[in-house]
């Protein structure tokens, strides 16, 4: 297993003894409090879980800046997207040095976190574009992660947290939802230490399945962590509960015992393409894989980004030496009818014609299992699609 970001050892900023954490419930008692952004609650979860290693906090305007313009921080360190607590009223807890944050995702807003504050800024509207442009490589406001980070409000407070639970993730996904630092544990019990990641906000298909499997082999892997997304997405993906049971149901059939775990975290999706992958293979590197999977599109939403967009800034834009972990770069993966498997298009011998794949669009396919007729075996497990049937079938009948 290779080192956590910045070569040290990993920094959960979850408070582990339940002594010191049950007084830190207590002081946020008494504390100035504000409800946070569901996305300032996702990255106190992924700081808790040592995701976010090495950083021990929000980010304020200057390092907001540096990341969004070059992937660095003011002290050099290097970090690919904004973790930041946007406010867009902060009357409550001006001149507070200690505040609680209260989480908007579970009923009666709990206390998350506790910040020491070290600075309360404000972007300027120039500012927040340069960020939405850098990070997102747009400003259109349909682009979902644009209408997100520009919605919350301009106010920025800065510093570092105390994380005092982990929002409705251990609770709504117990089998499921892991730390970064229980990652690493399950790896290092089951003696893994080359292993690839892949990372999923969808259930997985045919072409998942093989692209994990493809790794896996050619790598010589001791094992494939597939992580996915458990917080909140667009509006028409898949809820996370039904992903989980696809997911699992996949790996129980299809893969030997101990050669896959299935885990998730507890983030929103960003939907930012290039520096959403970036993302990924750093908190990746702090659960402790050698490798991550970066596909065509990984990461994005609608036409916004290339095709390989999100495996080209690994060469154009990541600085030199800023990541131990290694990118398996997959091509559209689908099943050749005349190889009978599923390959990368890429690989394909001469002579194959796109009539020669089973090649579905995901519109095509939803409206498949809304009208409970199953895709094509080549494309979809029948275990997984009977899960996915039942999902869609019972969303049309509360139309």
């Amino acid at each position: 297993m290779i080192k956590p970001l910045g070569g040290g050892e990993l920094k959960p900023l979850y408070v582990m003894d339940d002594a010191k954490r049950a007084a830190l419930v207590k002081e946020a008692e008494g504390l100035p409090s504000v409800v946070v952004s569901s996305a300032a609650a996702g990255n106190a979860v992924m700081l808790g879980g040592g995701y976010f290693t090495p950083l021990t906090g929000y980010m304020n305007v200057a390092d907001t800046m540096g990341v969004a313009e070059n992937l660095r921080m003011t002290n050099g360190q290097f970090w690919p997207t904004p973790v930041v607590n946007m406010l867009s009223d902060v009357s409550a807890i001006k001149g507070a040095k200690r505040i609680a944050l209260k989480d908007p995702n579970v009923a009666g807003n709990p206390v998350i976190a506790i910040q020491d504050v070290e600075a309360i800024e404000e972007f300027t509207d120039e500012q927040m574009k340069t960020i939405t442009q850098k990070v997102y490589r747009t400003q259109d406001m349909e682009h979902p992660g644009v209408a997100a980070f520009n919605s919350v409000g301009k106010f920025v407070v800065s510093g570092p947290i105390q994380v005092l639970n982990y929002s409705y993730f251990r609770t709504e996904f117990p089998e499921t939802f892991r730390t970064a630092y229980e990652i690493r544990k399950e790896m290092e019990d089951l003696g893994w230490s080359k292993v690839v990641a892949f990372q999923t906000r969808n259930p997985m298909h045919r072409a998942h399945e093989e692209l994990c499997r493809m790794a896996y082999e050619q790598l010589g892997a001791d094992g494939v962590l597939i992580h996915m997304l458990l917080g909140k997405l667009k509006k028409g993906d898949i809820p996370a509960d039904v992903r989980d049971a696809c997911i699992r149901k996949m790996v129980e059939l299809y893969f030997p015992p101990n050669t896959v775990l299935v885990t998730g975290y507890g983030f929103d999706m960003l939907y930012a393409g290039p520096r959403e992958a970036v993302l990924h293979a750093a908190f990746r590197q702090n659960t402790g894989c050698t490798h991550l999977i970066v596909g065509r599109d990984h990461a994005g939403v609608g036409d916004y980004y290339g095709g390989f967009d999100a495996q080209t800034i690994f060469d154009d834009e990541v600085p030199a030496g800023a990541l131990d972990i290694e990118i398996y770069r997959a091509d559209h993966t689908a099943y050749s009818k005349v190889l009978g498997k599923v390959i990368m298009m890429k690989d394909a011998p001469e002579g194959h014609k796109k009539e020669d794949f089973v090649l579905l669009s995901g519109t095509k396919v939803r409206e498949m299992l809304g009208r409970g007729e199953a895709p094509p075996p080549e494309f979809s497990r029948p275990e997984v699609a009977k899960i996915l049937m039942d999902y869609y079938m019972a969303q049309d009948a509360k139309k």
